[in-house]
């Protein structure tokens, strides 16, 4: 007995900041027995993503500052991806907190632009590192979030 696909969906919302994009390779290791590429490569991807914006931003992971760690994390799955191609994928925040701030991700192939394969995200927590305790997140950070 399955559950009805709506029951553990989470849905993207529509008020959401474009932050960043970037195109992945698919690569033949991508893909898993059935020919399409692994649920967990797609986890990778929003991760790369992630850290790619950061970095652009000048956020370093340093463990004697301050930064992001990632509370949770998800991805709803709707058309497969297979080896040879390639990924876009979009960046968006949204909802801003003291400390946090929403990630979200769509995925699709870029010659078919707005078909989304797969959607996901997750919560950052802005973290001041040596002390191991959340942190509010600069006002700069916020200003980009919020624009």
């Amino acid at each position: 007995m399955g559950l009805p696909s709506d029951l553990m969906k989470i849905e993207i919302p529509d008020k959401k900041k474009l932050v960043y994009q970037t195109r992945f390779p698919i690569r033949w290791g991508d893909m898993d027995c059935m020919g399409h590429v692994n649920n967990a490569m797609y986890f990778r991807y929003i991760e790369s993503a992630r850290i790619d914006w950061y970095t652009s931003m000048g956020v370093e992971t340093n463990p004697k500052g301050e930064g992001f760690v990632i509370l949770n994390a998800f991805c709803n799955f709707y058309k497969q991806f297979e080896y040879p191609g390639e990924i876009l994928l979009k960046l968006y925040v949204s909802d801003p907190g003291r400390t946090t701030l929403e990630t979200w991700a769509t995925l699709e192939k870029p010659e078919e632009p707005g078909v989304i394969h797969a959607a996901g995200g997750g919560t950052a927590i802005w973290v001041d590192f040596p002390r191991q305790k959340s942190a509010p997140l600069p006002e700069w950070l916020r200003a980009i979030a919020t624009d």
